[in-house]
């Protein structure tokens, strides 16, 4: 049976057909291009023809249906383009190195050279507390003045080779005095405690103002301290340190820690600090089991000497866990060991794995990195962010901050030199800190980074029972001899901390695309052959209506 066809008789005899075909007119060739596609609604628009709202509505649904369709589109590209992730998360059993572990006394070391530019800033110190106060508070910084001097006569670090370098040119300013500012609509219970600074021409003045007048003491006397160090030669070497004055027993897996396993150096704030395993090449750091007993034991010394007593108010021991060959910043990471107690430290390593490129920005080794660190290890965030803001201490103020590296042919700043530097100082570092500083578009994060999370417990050690044996111990095996008489004082200048394993699986966070290109293709084609699919369904339901199928 022949189909016959709408508005004319079938069974006639077919023209003749070529290869190619040109049609006479533009009516011609849409007519068919309508006859015979699949998109929904053109079938329509030629077979309601002949009325008007037919075509009309038709017509619209069509182009609704296209708008609909590039809509789609233009969000999947939109988000494409975006470029989203999403984290997928995975346990890691392999073996693994022991971290690198940063221990400090807390004590930094006074040297001879400006041993009488720092009596004088604890006499200002003392005025300070006086003034804010009254005399009571300042009594004991006195006494504490008058140990040090005493002591200072024979355990200041003295440098003979420097003698010549003597810094009496150097006087402290009485420009930055603390002073007390009341708020009037608050009373007079509520002031802030601060220090004015201005700039090279004695204008644009602000006041480094705090709540706490003893945040602003130690404040104000941080900003003395490193003009006074700041008079120390570039190569002035270090006083020699004992490990033992420090550590009195170090044990790791059951064995004894050999010289090998420790490097030394010193902060000019927290004192003489040892850093076990910083390379973590060594095979005698290797994980092995989880638990107390397979991690590291140390009995430390956590007696606070008072060199310098105003730089840091708290007694024990400064600890920081951290990867290999990465610069330990303590002022930023780390907690304290309390003396006279036992501490218990449980880590679990975490990987994180970023991608880069357009899915965020992050540097495999910083040789991408357009700050040249000024520290000789690896690659962290910190490290550049303190370099990008010691370089732009350098260009803009004219000298180095003292508690970071200087780059090459630069001096640390003092108010003898540069008075204002101080003013220089604390706005750049209020832009750092307000992320106002170019210095986070310099230095992105790590693409691949461990990161080590810690759970505590604390008890009390030696007990009351067993610190006299405990005692004896140290002292005919260590060499332990308390500065105390009293056997309650001596309990507290010893603390016992154990790191260790918690699981030696570790957990890794990869970053993965939350539309690749592949997905995005795929999505791309599953719309068109929807868009299809419903064009060839009314196209099917209008050849049936007209009898085109037997």
């Amino acid at each position: 049976m022949e189909p016959e066809l709408p508005g004319g008789e079938g069974g006639g005899e077919a023209a003749e057909e070529g290869l190619i075909e040109f049609y006479g007119s533009f009516k011609e060739m849409f007519e068919f291009f309508c006859k015979n596609s699949t998109i929904h609604g053109t079938v329509r628009l030629v077979c309601s023809g002949r009325n008007r709202m037919k075509t009309a509505f038709w017509t619209l649904l069509l182009l609704a249906s296209l708008a609909m369709l590039y809509w789609q589109f233009a969000l999947m590209f939109s988000q494409f383009w975006a470029y989203p992730v999403v984290l997928t998360m995975s346990m890691d059993s392999e073996p693994k190195m022991f971290p690198a572990v940063t221990i400090c006394n807390l004590d930094p070391s006074r040297f001879e050279l400006v041993s009488e530019q720092l009596e004088q800033l604890e006499l200002m110190a003392e005025e300070s507390l006086t003034f804010l106060y009254g005399p009571k508070a300042s009594a004991r910084l006195a006494r504490l003045r008058d140990r040090n001097r005493d002591r200072d006569r024979d355990g200041a670090i003295r440098v003979q080779a420097w003698a010549n370098l003597s810094s009496a040119g150097f006087r402290l300013s009485h420009n930055f005095s603390l002073v007390r500012m009341w708020d009037p609509g608050a009373g007079r219970k509520h002031s802030r405690v601060g220090f004015r600074l201005c700039n090279s021409t004695g204008g644009n003045c602000f006041y480094t103002s705090h709540p706490s007048g003893m945040d602003a003491l130690l404040e104000w006397f941080h900003f003395h301290y490193m003009n006074v160090m700041a008079q120390l030669p570039p190569g002035l070497p270090r006083h020699p340190q004992h490990f033992q004055d420090l550590v009195y027993s170090c044990q790791y897996d059951g064995e004894p820690c050999r010289p090998s396993d420790h490097v030394h150096f010193h902060h000019p704030v927290f004192g003489s600090c040892y850093t076990f395993n910083s390379k973590g090449t060594d095979p005698f750091w290797a994980a092995t089991k989880p638990g107390i007993p397979y991690g590291l034991s140390l009995i430390l010394r956590a007696e606070q000497k008072e060199h310098l007593p105003l730089l840091s108010t708290v007694a024990g021991v400064k600890v920081m866990i951290h990867s290999h060959n990465q610069t330990p910043f303590l002022e930023h990471e780390g907690f304290h060991i309390r003396p006279g107690i036992a501490t218990t430290i449980g880590i679990r390593q975490d990987q994180v794995n970023r991608l880069g490129g357009n899915y965020g920005r992050c540097t495999t080794d910083g040789a991408d990195v357009a700050v040249e660190l000024l520290y000789n290890n690896s690659y962290t965030l910190q490290a550049c962010l303190h370099s990008c803001f010691q370089r732009a201490m350098v260009q803009r103020c004219g000298c180095g901050y003292f508690y970071y590296p200087l780059p090459a042919g630069a001096r640390y700043c003092d108010y003898s030199r540069q008075p204002a530097w101080g003013h220089c100082f604390y706005q750049l570092y209020s832009r750092l800190r307000n992320h106002r500083l170019d210095c986070f578009q310099h230095c992105p994060k790590p693409c691949r980074e461990s990161l080590y999370k810690v759970s505590a417990g604390t008890a009390k050690w030696p007990s009351a029972k067993s610190q006299d044996w405990v005692r004896q111990a140290l002292r005919h095996q260590n060499g332990y001899n308390s500065s105390s008489s009293s056997s309650s004082s001596s309990s507290r200048d010893i603390a016992k901390v154990t790191i260790f394993y918690r699981q030696l699986s570790s957990q890794a966070v990869h970053e993965a695309p939350l539309l690749s290109e592949n997905l995005l293709l795929g999505a791309c084609d599953w719309l068109w052959f929807c868009f299809f699919l419903l064009g060839n369904t009314s196209h099917r339901s209008h050849m049936l209506k007209y009898g085109w199928e037997e």
